[in-house]
């Protein structure tokens, strides 16, 4: 008898070929893994029906715990467990959030940029800590299925820079997992909402997790997912809501100066603790037993709103850009999704439905909900969904761009960008005999590349000297469709070329996070004059060099008067030049100019008189 090959519904037809891919929401507070089972995606537990993993690693001279384990020994051995790993990957170690007052356990002090954490085991890195996180998972896939993993989607926040998404790529290689693609977390959970619930039109993601804050806002249409912008903090979450009733704690006991990190963090414990239970109470009775003494402390909701009021009103704010950026009404939207296990206070679910006007969507577990668009998202990549139409969109978080002559910088891709993209652009040289150049890659919304910040510097050299202008460079940005940048430069006319993979060795800082739009727009007016500033001293310098070389090659062919005058504007234009009005070095450019114009002429003239030097008249006008 012949077997029969049956394929669940929405498969590969082909017999045998499906292949095994999850979706992995690599969480600062919990990590969770999902997969397919029937058509359906859904969470994976563990034995005691458990879906979430605590992202929390142990380290001891014989083992690594991971998870629930992990959490069991924080209190007792601090120092060792590596909690909130997320908010180290690929940032460096003066970063506000890294730093030994705040995090209970030490770094290594020579290390400049990679933050490497001492542990009872030995030096770890935040890729390695999470690379243990993600073993973790995988080995939950494969007791649910009884296979081995192909591949899986990750998510991460959408406002993750190159660096964090690269961290999170090679914590992914290291665990021995095959990544299939990187996806922003809001879009995730948007491609969960939009297949389950089959909604069309503007929708905003409020993503409120442990240690991140994203928040999308995406056009929904006939499967069509595009992100029309985002925004976001990635030092912004639940850790901020435990800190701060912490720190409440700490103060209404009067223990700060004499409370040991052992303490603190059993304090950090408590504090979520109760966070979690006036979820559903209006109260909560904390007991505290410190230094011998019996201690007790009642924590109301009240009192949780105006500890953390605050950080919630910054996410709006954060909101409130993302919607101007969308250019759309706040009327206009037609669901919220709120995702994150912070976003279970109702403190957040009341602000989030008096902002945006509308209830929002709760269909979905919000704890669960990124890792099961991840896990759609996986399925699809595999090739086990061969019918499906769904089209994901993600953007670029902040503008892609070149650092100019003068210290200016050309933006080449534009924030809120749909990836994957690519973006060709010419450059040519500013000096005569010019073989190289320094191509220097920015991000940021800044007109000056200092204010932006600096991704890499990569030289293209082996230029053919030419004059001034002739040669042609094309540099090509490239973004993958998991978001991270690729920049090659090559010379038309010689074929030389040069190219770099951005791979940052730090990230932005909080404050650079948090500033770097706001900034954009309060600094507008004065970027736009300090951009016609270094545009004019440029253009300043050119003319400078350009009538210097005239000046000493054909010279001659002036009265010594004119030329000595042409000389002393050629000085007064170099010294206004130092000056920091625009407008003056621009008046100085067009006087000047004016005073060239008779020696141009003269020079235009030699020139003519040099190529038709010893041809008849016959002749030319048989060229014409």
């Amino acid at each position: 008898m012949a077997l029969l090959q049956i394929t669940e519904p929405g498969l590969a037809t082909g017999p045998h070929s499906r292949k095994l891919a999850v979706g992995i929401d690599l969480g600062t507070t919990n990590s969770i893994v999902a997969g397919m089972r029937e058509g359906e995606a859904f969470a994976l537990p563990d034995l005691e029906g458990n879906c979430l993993v605590p992202s929390v690693v142990n380290y001891s001279e014989t083992s690594v715990l991971v998870g629930q384990r992990a959490v069991e020994r924080s209190v007792d051995d601090a120092a060792n467990t590596i909690t909130s790993v997320k908010r180290l990957m690929g940032r460096a170690l003066t970063d506000p959030d890294i730093r030994e007052g705040k995090l209970p356990y030490k770094f290594l002090s020579e290390s400049e940029t990679v933050p490497r954490i001492k542990t009872a085991r030995g030096v770890v890195t935040p890729t390695e800590v999470s690379a243990e996180i993600i073993k973790t998972l995988l080995e939950r896939a494969r007791a649910t299925f009884g296979d081995e993993v192909d591949g899986a989607v990750i998510t991460v926040p959408a406002h993750f820079n190159d660096s964090q998404r690269q961290a999170t790529n090679d914590a992914a290689r290291l665990a021995g997992l095959n990544v299939l693609r990187l996806i922003n977390e809001p879009t995730a959970a948007a491609l969960a909402y939009g297949l389950d619930s089959g909604q069309e039109g503007f929708v905003v993601v409020y993503d409120l997790g442990g240690g991140t804050f994203d928040v999308s806002l995406l056009r929904m249409e006939k499967g069509i997912f595009r992100v029309l912008a985002t925004g976001g903090d990635v030092s912004l979450g639940g850790d901020d809501f435990d800190w701060a009733i912490s720190q409440w704690i700490i103060d209404s006991l009067e223990i700060e100066d004499t409370i040991s990190s052992h303490e603190r963090r059993r304090v950090l414990v408590e504090a979520k603790a109760a966070k979690e239970k006036l979820a559903d109470s209006e109260f909560d009775e904390l007991r505290f037993h410190l230094r011998g003494v019996d201690r007790q402390i009642k924590l109301t909701r009240d009192i949780l709103d105006r500890l953390c009021g605050p950080l919630v009103e910054k996410t709006l704010e954060i909101c409130k850009v993302v919607v101007n950026d969308a250019q759309i009404n706040i009327k206009d939207i037609d669901a919220v999704v709120l995702v994150g296990g912070s976003t279970r206070s109702p403190m957040v679910q009341k602000a989030t439905e008096l902002f945006f006007g509308k209830t929002p969507l709760f269909e979905i577990n919000p704890e669960t909900v990124v890792a099961i668009g991840a896990a759609i998202q996986a399925d699809q990549l595999a090739g086990n969904k061969t019918d499906s139409e769904v089209l994901l969109l993600d953007v670029l978080p902040l503008s892609l761009g070149l650092e100019m002559m003068g210290g200016l910088s050309e933006k080449i891709l534009f924030r809120n960008t749909p990836i994957p993209a690519s973006q060709t652009q010419e450059f040519t040289t500013h000096k005569d005999g010019q073989t190289s150049m320094k191509i220097h890659v920015v991000q940021g919304e800044r007109d000056l590349a200092s204010d932006c910040r600096s991704l890499a510097e990569f030289d293209l050299k082996g230029i053919p000297p030419m004059v001034a202008g002739a040669a042609r460079v094309q540099v090509v940005f490239d973004v993958d469709a998991d978001g991270l940048l690729s920049v090659s430069a090559s010379e038309v006319t010689s074929s030389v070329k040069a190219s770099v993979e951005v791979k940052p060795a730090y990230g932005l800082t909080e404050e650079e996070i948090t500033q770097m739009l706001a900034a954009s727009f309060e600094m507008a007016e004065k970027d736009a004059s300090a951009r016609m500033l270094a545009e004019a001293r440029v253009e300043a310098a050119r003319i400078v060099e350009a009538l210097e070389s005239a000046l000493d090659k054909d010279g001659h062919i002036l009265d010594k008067e004119v030329a000595r005058s042409l000389r002393l504007g050629l000085k007064k234009l170099r010294d206004i030049s130092t000056s920091g009005d625009y407008r003056q070095i621009n008046d100085g450019i067009d006087l000047l100019g004016k005073a060239s114009e008779e020696f141009a002429a003269l020079r235009m003239d030699m020139a003519i008189n040099k190529a038709l030097a010893g041809q008849k008249i016959t002749e030319i006008e048989k060229d014409l």
